[in-house]
């Protein structure tokens, strides 16, 4: 009985002591409890599945079979689609608004007339032929649109913009339309073997004649186009090709930049690519790193002969040996002369058995001199650039036929100016463009591997 006694006030004790406790300490209390079930939670969370197993999901087959639409369904949905069909062609010089009309298969005497008489639509005759133009028919062959594309009035122009010239059909009537629109890029690859000429062999890779000469003007440094092209030798080449709403760009003088070329010359390999640095600021430089700008070119004049060199020579004129003090280049009169580097114009108009000659200055006493021009393009004190077009080959003063006379002067003395353009030593990439150098060498890299394979079977590939 006592014991009972004692047992009940210890309990009562243990319960006013634990509610005294829990009061001096309810907030420690709380914090702690709090902390525990969220450790519970996590751990659950932790735990716990977020999904049932997919392996032990039911699976089911469904078969179903379908059953396309019997020929003549397929015929009678294609003839109610109102198809609209393409066809492209370019002018030619001896071109008239039904002959052209004829070759896109177009038959409309009301679309002839309009074109006769608007004035837009006759510009598609005049001038340069080779104009790009497209026709849209419906598919029972009524014309809906003719769409012309071709080089834009001012020559200025031409390198960044287009003329689109739009012929459409508005009710019963037709409309013409011209406007300017911008130019667009597409990169190609091309390759080739030398078997004739270089010419011949860009013509067989259905390269411009533009991007030819770009390659002989990047090359002109290292291979004498003029003595040392071989049979046999190879190019492959990376090149933007401008166009317009996706088409190429046929008409002349319009083309792309390279942008990375090889050319074997007699066993040795030359490469070359187009880098821009972050400031958009571009050269050409070699695989090595080393830029391809040298202070002047090998020649004043693409695609030439050379018919004398700088040597001891009997004068055609006076009949009696004496020394020639330049390199003449035999070319058509008319053929663009242009300045071999920068410089500015000393001397413009006639010197006697020169005739029309244009000597421009280059510094460190260097000159250079062109002769028998039938043609000035510059005037005296004129800054020039390497390039630029400076006149046209004549046959005036003493000349027995229309060539290219031209000298390179240092100090005063004649030197021989097929040697000049090979003694300027280039730059050398910096290193901090270098990692980005290398990224871009390896991308044209494998490009020209493209171009390589199209040697065998000249072509391009976009």
């Amino acid at each position: 009985m006592q014991l009972a006694q004692d047992a009940q006030v210890i309990a009562r004790r243990i319960v006013v002591g634990a509610a005294a406790l829990l009061q001096r300490h309810r907030r420690r209390i709380a914090v702690g409890s709090t902390v525990l079930l969220a450790g519970t939670a996590l751990t659950a969370f932790g735990i716990a599945p977020m999904a049932p197993d997919a392996a032990r999901l039911p699976r089911r087959q469904i078969v179903e079979t379908l059953e396309p639409p019997g020929l003549p369904a397929q015929l009678l949905a294609l003839a109610s689609y109102d198809m609209v069909l393409s066809r492209s062609d370019q002018t030619r010089v001896s071109d008239s608004v039904e002959s052209l009309l004829r070759r896109l298969g177009i038959f409309d005497p009301q679309l002839a007339t309009f074109m006769r008489a608007n004035n837009d639509t006759r510009r598609l005759f005049e001038g340069r032929a080779g104009k790009q133009v497209q026709a849209r028919v419906s598919s029972d062959g009524k014309p809906l649109e003719l769409v012309a594309r071709f080089s834009p009035p001012s020559p200025e122009m031409a390198a960044t913009q287009f003329t689109r010239l739009t012929i459409r059909r508005e009710g019963d009537q037709w409309r013409a339309s011209s406007e300017l629109a911008p130019l667009g890029t597409q990169v190609r690859v091309a390759g080739g073997t030398i078997e004739t000429s270089l010419f011949a062999a860009t013509d067989e890779a259905r390269l411009s004649d533009q991007i030819a000469i770009q390659m002989v003007e990047l090359f002109s440094g290292d291979i004498d186009f003029h003595r040392e092209l071989r049979r046999g030798d190879t190019f492959s080449v990376v090149y933007e090709a401008l166009s317009a709403d996706g088409q190429p760009v046929t008409w002349a003088d319009e083309a792309g930049r390279v942008l990375a070329a090889e050319f074997v010359n007699r066993g040795t390999v030359y490469q070359l690519l187009w880098y821009a640095d972050d400031g958009g600021k571009g050269g050409y430089y070699g695989f090595d790193g080393r830029s391809r700008r040298r202070a002047f070119l090998s020649s004043p004049v693409a695609f030439s002969r050379v018919t004398s060199g700088f040597s001891m020579r009997m004068h055609p004129i006076l009949n009696s040996w004496r020394r020639h003090n330049g390199v003449d280049y035999a070319a058509p009169t008319g053929t663009p002369v242009r300045a071999v580097g920068d410089g500015w114009v000393q001397f413009a108009g006639w010197q006697n058995g020169y005739g029309n000659v244009v000597q421009l200055a280059h510094g460190n006493d260097k000159q250079t001199l062109y002769a028998h021009l039938s043609r000035i393009e510059v005037r005296q004190g004129q800054k020039v650039e390497q390039g630029q077009r400076i006149g046209m080959v004549g046959a005036t003063g003493w000349a027995t036929g229309p060539h290219l006379h031209f000298e390179f002067r240092v100090h005063g003395h004649h030197e021989d100016p097929t040697r000049i353009a090979r003694s300027a030593e280039p730059a050398l990439i910096t290193a901090s463009l270098r990692p980005r150098f290398e990224s871009a060498l390896r991308a044209v890299q494998q490009q020209l591997d493209i171009a390589e394979t199209l040697r065998d079977s000249p072509g391009q590939v976009e």
